[in-house]
């Protein structure tokens, strides 16, 4: 059974990247330093799954990691993991440079003390390429990261590459666009609305939520980090994204009317309530994925309206998955210190 290791896989898109890799048969080996938006009830059915084994490390620990590699000999590396949340990196940026740069600096120093052939995906998103008033970014398409968050994904990006200019490390990196589905963590958009429709409150949009982003479904991301894996060329970058650019106030419509659908209670709370924006907020991502369609043959499958509805019931089903989470770290407002 070929084995991988996935970094960040008790996160949002780690743990559903491990339960896709699981059903794929590979043996998975899970890298987590359990952050606070970590969650081990996104792996609650995994533990007595024989070819699955979880590690609670750092990856600033490459001490660790190099003793990991040398028991279990994986040929390939997700890394996913990676502090996330624009609005967290404008209040305590050191967060993410210790955990988005220098893991991923050390990650690197840690397969090459491993010395064996290993291919690393390194998982990026489309926020490295910035504001994009009009048109896609292509992978050719030059970095302009305006928030510490994507300044620090853009370093560690530039990183990778020069491994693998440098010291002929088998890395590939992928940037997709922004993901939605299960286990997502609440402070992100569409997992916030929804808990905030479930429980009667008001659905808070940054300034007046024009600003518009590209959205896929977790599975879809899943699926084509797996092709990359298998069929992406060492040294490349790959673009992920759905073509479905959506502005947030329409996002929230969509989840009041799926709401609305479903018969759920709703009281006169739940409506839009515009809020002070985020500093620099970028307007618009988008990213033309032509590469990936014509070199792999990937393409999303999950539509958006069909995604969301399966989300909203994922969220209905899972109530439980709030409970887990200390509402402190998703109720108040971040991103105002700048």
């Amino acid at each position: 059974m070929k084995k991988v290791i996935v970094t960040g896989g008790a996160g949002f898109i780690g743990s559903n990247l491990v339960k896709y890799l699981l059903k794929k048969k590979y043996f998975v080996i899970n890298i987590d330093k359990l952050s606070y938006s970590a969650n081990p009830y996104n792996l609650k059915n995994l533990y007595k799954n024989k070819n699955y084994t979880f590690f609670k490390v750092d990856l600033n620990n490459k001490k660790k990691i190099v003793k990991i590699l040398k028991k279990y000999k994986p040929e390939g590396i997700f890394n996913l993991a990676a502090e996330t949340h624009v609005d967290r990196s404008i209040d305590k940026p050191k967060n993410f440079i210790f955990s988005n740069i220098l893991g991923t600096y050390n990650l690197l120093e840690a397969i090459l003390s491993y010395k064996k052939k290993i291919k690393l995906i390194h998982v990026s998103t489309d926020e490295v390429y910035g504001d994009l008033i009009k048109g896609r970014s292509d992978e050719k398409f030059p970095y302009n990261p305006s928030s510490p968050y994507s300044s620090s994904k853009a370093s560690a990006d530039h990183l990778i590459k020069a491994y693998v200019r440098t010291y002929k490390i088998q890395a590939i990196v992928t940037n997709c666009c922004n993901n939605y589905g299960p286990n997502q963590f609440p402070e992100k958009l569409i997992p916030k609305l929804i808990f905030n429709i479930i429980n009667n409150r008001a659905l808070p949009i940054y300034a007046k939520g024009r600003n518009s982003r590209e959205w896929m479904h977790v599975q879809d991301h899943c699926e084509a980090l797996l092709l990359v894996y298998l069929k992406g060329k060492v040294g490349e970058s790959y673009n992920i994204g759905s073509g479905m650019n959506l502005k947030n106030i329409d996002i929230a419509k969509k989840l009041i009317k799926i709401a609305k659908n479903k018969s759920l209670k709703i009281n006169k709370k739940v409506k839009i309530k515009f809020v002070k924006d985020r500093p620099g907020h970028d307007f618009r991502y988008a990213l033309n994925n032509n590469k990936i369609l014509k070199e792999l043959g990937w393409k999303t499958k999950i539509s958006l309206d069909i995604g969301l509805s399966q989300t909203f019931d994922w969220y209905l089903n899972n109530k439980a998955f709030f409970k887990t989470v200390s509402k402190k770290l998703y109720i108040n407002r971040l991103g105002l210190k700048a």
